[in-house]
């Protein structure tokens, strides 16, 4: 059952492959902050998907989060997911991430539970 309090990390070691440089972001070789939020994203959508119907799974549909410090290529990043709110479809969520034990980012997530199916259906 999809409830207020499900929660889930999510872990990521920096490589160059998500580099600011690699993904085009920026031009230095730290974690990139759209590196960074898809993690936020990963643990948001793994927070809830053991309490999904079966042929649902949940899309983004809004993120904000500041990204405070910079993580170096080697250092694991977790990125913490929990519900906060559900409203019918509509799940909220809290995120942040950490380098270590230093909060690196923090912030809001959206995600809509939708039908696998129906979804896929309306791409064009």
């Amino acid at each position: 059952m999809l409830q207020v309090g499900l929660k889930h990390t999510s872990t990521l070691v920096v490589t160059d492959d998500v580099t600011a440089v690699k993904i085009g972001s920026g031009d230095m070789a730290v974690l990139a902050t759209p590196a960074m939020m898809a993690l936020m994203e990963n643990a948001a959508m793994l927070a809830v998907a053991d309490e999904l119907p079966e042929g649902c799974t949940t899309v983004g549909g809004h993120i904000a989060s500041s990204h405070l410090k910079p993580s170096k290529v080697g250092d694991t990043v977790t990125a913490t997911a929990e519900v906060v709110k559900v409203d019918g479809k509509k799940i909220e969520f809290k995120v942040s991430a950490y380098s270590g034990d230093v909060l690196i980012g923090e912030g809001s997530h959206l995600r809509f539970v939708v039908d696998r199916e129906r979804f896929l259906s309306k791409l064009g």
